[in-house]
């Protein structure tokens, strides 16, 4: 997709551009999958691609994303149960279930008649007494997913079974994976045994140096294809616009190469792209395999979803493009990043972590020419070692990020001196480095005063004028303009450019002085080593094979260059606001001699200023709580703050010009003169632990223990002159857990010891769950041990969402999964960062030790971890507050759930109603009424308030009309309206009032309620209320619009208070209910890519909400997102 836009980066339009992207992408998958469920085996895979989409798109991208969501065929290497949660029976099932669950075995005497298994089948009865208790605790865990795998027993057979469990709405889905007799069967510490098989390859990766993407996708694929035994490995990386390339790959000998390989965005549709943000790994064992079917209870109300099963069926299509390419089985796995940071993001309070948004970046893909089955614990692992592969590829798009804004930074840096030397901007053309060194271009032109210059590959200077000529026509009010493909940017002149040149940047410097940027078709700097160059050798081009999908995309971007991604365009910004005030400079040399005295003036104040701000920060060393020293270029001392002083009895006039090294323990000589060298060499060490000799009257307390950051001090050339270290005292910290260590015996008396002394201290048994957790512990977190202990310490005690001790982020998580694994495999842990949310909702910051623990014999019995923390008297107070939230919740639950009966009934009488004879007015009454229902069932369905406020939640995406959503939330303030005689009008165009629109049409309905509440509660008794609103349209292409829709809501009186207004911009710790409302909207706004502002004129004050919509055809039809 080609997109125009001003030379500046945006995250509104950066979002937008991702959103019409994957409508657009999801229109073309379900063309695809249309056509290939209609022609069959004459299905011509190249003449679908290249056809343009047809009209009609909604109702085939509703049929498309149910029928991938709605499918009820699994693999045949396991069957399916659901289960109804309250009653625990069986309400669907795979039509191989009966045989491998109630299967009788020889060596197991029968008791009575053979169980038959069906619907309303009780699964008790299924399966015996300890197996049927691990699947009852799943049901209250809320990341059940973590307790995968649980190993059960059929009650008739005793055979082995892998339960998989998720949850899906208003029931259970469990698969079940038989176990090998060759395969020793994992307990319930499935998850920490996973980890071990995917301990190697995960040491492997974190000894890897940063800076090369491609030797950690080489290293990840060759773990991976030792650990799996597949016949391919490979890793599939995707591009900004979707389409994806082969970029690393390792074979068994004689497979044919598929690096290099680029391949459409349809290869790997949209839908199935977010079923692997769901599903992370993806098992098809033998592609020739026949499918096996699911029967649901025809009693339920809704069809179940099983898209999240691993047993998952794959679609024919799939099927049919493996079988072409002889890839019989096939194992995929998830790599999902953080996204990159698009501008300021939602405000995040204190005391919340900014949850980072996720993105696909690529899949690990193994193929096979045989069938090949890989069992749940090793997959398990396998997805453990993708999260852990994602955070490196993080690390190394932060090191690709840092150096690239360097390079820029240089490049600009001496641009701009070129600028300042010269008298006319030419030295940016004609010298080195010039402006195609500043981005990545194949050529590059100047229009200055009426002449171009150009550099490498562009068009001709006639080309170029006319370019400039269609610039002040077409574009007269932008100060630029980007496009990968100068065609469907409506260059009239785009075919006199052949296949040269098809993507450029323009950057209007004055009305008639242009910077351009040139690139060339993508397809010709792309070669795949596999592909047939032999005329005489043709693949058959209807065939779905990766040849060609290697010449579906080719074609597709014969016409199109690399996209112009924002960094870049921020670049060529930057340059452009450079240039023209160079431009400016040039104009105005006359009044240099006037500014020259005025700005010696401002340095003589600004070096007082200097001054003054040393004598501040010197004043706040010597008075800080903290020890801190300095040293110079020789490693003597030249400043020792009063705190160290102290702890050491050592005075800093005493200290003054003493080395370093000799005042450090002998012991600590070697890390100390380490940490120096390294310091003076420019590179800052940090948590670096060595001790110091103590004197005079605090000689007899011993050494002091020093935990040290160092910080490297430098001239106003940038060269080191000195050190500074900033230390913490750990001493009685240290020496409290040294003797700890030592202590052999019943350890609970030091455990429970309520000292201060003692630090916070919990732990696991060998299966991963929690075993231990002291009285610091419980002072620290707000969870008393009772609440904690027996609970699975990693997703439940710590975890993301309905954990007791929240982390911060998913990377966080899995971070501390790594070092509890070592631990476990007898790698200790020495004072790790680590980093949780409290039960007051407050961030603790701490080093984390670990522990192994061992019986008589040695063995492993699980594992202590200590906590070196400060701050403790934050948590004074903590235990009424945790009273009063338990309080307010209690009873948040009880009003939810009393709720549900009385919408039941409401429900009920509503369907009744439905089928009478209703006039038109009847019709639309009873429709409000059900649109208003459907909203209150969605609020009651927000359980976690937070994925709200972190901008985390997941929005349903329909088809609907704007005028029903106005027309509902009107009537939800008629009768508060009436109680105060004010007047609800809306003045809105028919035209608009009648538009179908795409979005998620009751957040919208619940926002426009919220705000018409506040303004007619607000206004005066008999004032009024109205509503406006103005559409914008942006055709984004010939098939895709994007609606801006602007809502005013105007009302008469002095306003709203200001201290709502400040609760709805998030400026309150504890708003009131109505600021909490209005703020919950506003966030949801914003994931809407809106928001929303508040004016006040005389006697009239409005509301003005701004969202973003797609245009929708006239009949609206619901789906689901698939973004």
């Amino acid at each position: 997709m080609s997109f125009s836009r001003p030379s500046q980066s945006s995250s509104g339009s950066s979002r937008s551009r991702q959103s019409a992207r994957v409508i657009a992408q999801t229109t073309v998958d379900a063309k695809l999958d249309a056509e290939f469920e209609a022609m069959g085996t004459s299905f011509d895979y190249l003449h679908s691609i290249w056809a343009p989409p047809d009209e009609g798109r909604s109702e085939k991208v509703t049929a498309y994303l149910q029928h991938i969501q709605r499918g009820k065929l699994i693999q045949p290497f396991g069957c399916l149960l659901a289960l109804d949660e309250k009653t625990f029976k069986v309400i669907a099932f795979s039509e191989n279930a009966p045989e491998m669950l109630t299967m009788v075995s020889f060596t197991v005497p029968s008791v009575g008649d053979h169980l038959t298994l069906g619907i309303g089948t009780d699964v008790k009865d299924l399966f015996t007494s300890p197996s049927t208790a691990a699947l009852q605790k799943a049901l209250g865990f809320a990341e059940v997913s973590l307790l995968n795998p649980i190993l059960v027993h059929c009650k008739t057979s005793g055979r082995p079974f892998y339960a998989i469990v998720h949850r899906v709405t208003g029931c259970l889905i469990i698969d079940f994976e038989p176990v090998k007799p060759s395969d020793m069967p994992m307990t319930a510490a499935g998850a920490l045994q996973s980890y071990k098989l995917a301990a190697k390859a995960i040491f492997k990766l974190q000894s890897l140096p940063g800076g090369s993407m491609k030797k950690l996708c080489n290293t990840v694929i060759e773990e991976v294809f030792e650990l799996t035994g597949y016949d391919r490995v490979m890793v599939y990386k995707f591009h900004e616009d979707d389409h994806g390339e082969v970029f690393s790959e390792i074979t068994k000998p004689g497979l044919e190469p598929y690096l290099g390989l680029h391949y459409p965005a349809t290869d790997i549709p949209q839908a199935a792209r977010f079923l692997f943000m769901k599903n992370k790994v993806r098992m098809i064992c033998d592609c020739h395999a026949k499918h096996v079917k699911i029967y649901q209870d025809e009693r339920l109300p809704f069809d179940i979803s099983f898209c999240g099963s691993t047993l998952r069926a794959p679609h024919s299509c799939h099927l049919q493009y493996m079988s072409n390419m002889n890839s019989i089985a096939s194992l995929v796995m998830a790599v999902i990043v953080n996204k990159g940071e698009e501008g300021g993001g939602d405000e995040v309070g204190e005391n919340q972590p900014q949850q980072k948004r996720k993105r696909l970046w690529g899949l690990v893909v193994c193929h096979n020419e045989s069938p090949r089955f890989v069992p749940f614990p090793l997959r398990y692992a396998c997805e453990f070692l993708m999260q852990v592969f994602a955070i490196h590829v993080n690390k190394e798009f932060e090191l690709e990020t840092m150096v690239r804004e360097k390079k820029v930074l240089r490049t600009q840096s001496m641009l701009c001196d070129m600028l300042l030397r010269d008298s006319a901007p030419l030295g940016i053309i004609n010298q080195t480095p010039n402006i195609m060194d500043l981005v990545k271009c194949d050529g590059a032109a100047f229009v200055f005063q009426g002449k171009i210059w150009q550099l490498g590959v562009t068009p001709t200077e006639s080309q170029i004028y006319d370019i400039v000529h269609w610039l002040s026509v077409y574009h007269m009010d932008s100060t630029g303009l980007s496009t990968d493909s100068l065609h469907e940017a409506g260059y009239p002149g785009f075919l006199s450019l052949g296949e040269v040149i098809c993507g450029m940047a323009a950057a209007r410097i004055t009305s008639k002085d242009i910077l351009f940027w040139f690139r060339s078709p993508a397809a010709a700097g792309i070669r795949w080593g596999g592909a047939k160059h032999d005329p005489a050798d043709k693949d058959d081009g209807r065939r779905m094979h990766p040849r060609s999908s290697f010449k579906a995309f080719l074609e597709v971007v014969r016409m199109r260059s690399l996209p112009w991604s924002d960094h870049e365009m921020d670049a060529i910004h930057s340059l452009q606001l450079i240039l023209r005030d160079t431009l400016n400079g040039i104009e105005n040399k006359t009044n240099t001699a006037i500014i020259e005295p005025h700005l010696n003036e401002l340095k003589l104040e600004g070096i007082v200023e200097l001054e003054v701000v040393t004598n501040e920060m010197v004043r706040l060393i010597e008075t800080a709580t903290v020890p801190i020293l300095a040293v110079d270029a020789d490693g003597l001392i030249n400043g020792w703050n009063m705190k160290l002083a102290e702890l050491t009895g050592l005075s800093d006039n005493e200290a003054i010009g003493k080395h370093l090294l000799t005042i450090v323990e002998d012991s600590s000589v070697d890390v100390v003169k380490q940490m120096l060298l390294l310091a003076l060499q420019g590179t800052e060490e940090q948590k670096v632990e060595f001790q110091v000799k103590t004197f005079g009257m605090r000689r007899d307390y011993g050494p002091l223990i020093l935990v040290v950051n160092a910080c490297v001090s430098r001239d106003i050339h940038s060269n080191v002159v000195g050190a500074c270290f900033v230390a913490q005292d750990v001493s009685e910290h240290k020496l409290m857990l040294d003797k700890f260590t030592k202590i052999e015996g019943d350890y609970r008396a030091i455990v429970q010891n309520p000292s201060p002394l003692i630090p916070p201290i919990f732990g696991t048994d060998e299966f991963g769950w929690c075993s231990e957790w002291n009285l610091a512990m419980t002072k620290l977190s707000g969870w008393n041990r009772d609440e904690v202990i027996d609970k699975m310490l990693l997703g439940e005690v710590f975890g993301i969402n309905m954990s007791c001790c929240r982390m911060k982020s998913q990377d966080a998580l899995v971070n501390f999964s790594i070092l509890i694994s070592n631990a476990f495999s007898g790698q200790e842990t020495e004072k790790s960062p680590f980093s949780f949310i409290n039960r007051n909702g407050q961030h603790v910051d701490s080093l984390l030790s670990i522990s192994r623990k061992v019986d008589a014999e040695g063995n492993l019995t699980g594992i202590f971890c200590f906590l070196l923390a400060t701050g403790h008297e934050l948590l004074q107070g903590q235990h009424i507050a945790q009273q009063k939230t338990a309080k307010r919740l209690k009873a948040l639950s009880y009003i939810r759930n009393e709720m549900r009966n009385p919408l039941s009934g409401m429900m009920y009488t509503r369907k009744m109603l439905e089928g009478t004879n209703l006039d038109e007015e009847q019709s639309i009454l009873l429709s409000t009424g059900a649109k208003c229902h459907n909203q209150l069932n969605r609020i009651l369905d927000d359980l976690n308030l937070e994925d709200i406020m972190d901008s985390c939640l997941e929005l349903e995406m329909n088809e609907f009309n704007l005028k029903d959503v106005v027309l509902t939330a009107v009537s939800q303030l008629i009768l508060p309206s009436k109680g105060k005689g004010v007047t609800v009008a809306y003045g809105i165009p028919d035209g608009l009032l009648n538009e179908n629109v795409y979005g998620d049409s009751l957040r919208l309905q619940q926002i426009l309620a919220d705000f018409l509440s506040v303004c007619v509660k607000h206004s005066p008794d008999g004032g009024q209320v109205e509503i406006n609103a103005e559409l914008k349209k942006d055709n984004l292409s010939e098939s895709l619009q994007l609606i801006n829709v602007e809502i005013r809501i105007t009302h008469a009186g002095n306003g709203v208070p200001e201290e709502l207004l400040s609760e709805m911009f998030g400026n309150k710790e504890e708003p009131s209910d109505e600021g909490m409302s209005l703020l919950v909207c506003r966030k949801l706004l914003r994931l809407m890519n809106g928001d929303v502002c508040y004016l006040r004129e005389a006697n009239k004050s409005f509301f003005i909400l701004s969202t973003e919509l797609a245009s929708a055809s006239k009949q609206p039809k619901a789906g689901k997102a698939v973004a």
